[in-house]
């Protein structure tokens, strides 16, 4: 069975600050809907595994579908209570990985070695490379085996700087998405803030913002079916 891999955070907090943030959860449940009426089945890990924190606001954004999805014990226990751990996975066994937002992504995402090891093995392996929104924070960093970041060259697309204004965490963000893809030599993509925008580019597939989660589902489907 085909299977993707779901890369979820572990920050609790905006660093330096007592404001609560963590995964925007329709980003998970919305991808992870798409891929169960596909008939592909995903696993979650996050960078230290166990509890993966909500962003509360993201929670002011809801609708049925994320709500009964949030709901299930399947969602709750594998995703929420006992995210996997990057030393229980083998990248062999997923045909994609997944990189979920929220602003918590920003700080264990980025510069963690062992999302960057399985990320690389599954492009190596011929796989997809997708996230959405804030969850392009952990493709940016990643480097192929000649030094050169896999980003680079590709059109991709992510939470942007105008995002961020409007969003009022420009100041409290260690970097911004934007500006650290085009630094590591990639053709950033946007269209109108908050609208549903997903590009794709080899095997690499990505998504603007968190309205564009199953955008970015569709395609990989469309890929891996």
């Amino acid at each position: 069975m085909t299977k993707v891999l779901i890369v979820l955070t572990n920050t609790t907090r905006y660093y330096g600050t007592t404001d609560a943030t963590g995964l925007w959860l329709g980003e998970a449940t919305e991808f992870a809907e798409e891929m169960h009426q596909a008939d592909i089945a995903v696993d979650y890990m996050s960078p230290l595994g166990g509890f993966v924190p909500l962003d509360p606001r993201g929670m002011k954004y809801v609708d049925e579908a994320i709500m009964s999805w949030y709901e299930t014990e399947d969602f709750q226990k594998r995703a929420l209570c006992n995210s996997l751990t990057p030393n229980a996975i083998n990248p062999k066994d997923y045909a994609a990985i997944y990189f979920a937002g929220g602003h918590g992504v920003m700080w264990d995402f980025p510069e963690n070695a062992d999302l960057q090891k399985i990320t690389l093995a599954i492009a190596d392996n011929g796989g997809w490379l997708t996230s959405v929104c804030h969850g392009i924070a952990g493709l940016l960093n990643v480097k192929d085996a000649a030094g050169k970041y896999l980003v680079a060259g590709k059109k991709i697309t992510g939470f942007t700087t105008a995002e961020e204004v409007l969003a009022g965490k420009k100041k409290v963000v260690p970097f911004l998405n934007e500006t650290l893809a085009r630094q590591h030599g990639a053709n950033f993509q946007k269209k109108r803030a908050y609208s549903e925008f997903a590009v794709e580019d080899g095997h690499l597939i990505t998504g603007q913002n968190p309205f564009s989660a199953r955008a970015v589902a569709k395609k990989l489907i469309n890929e891996l079916l």
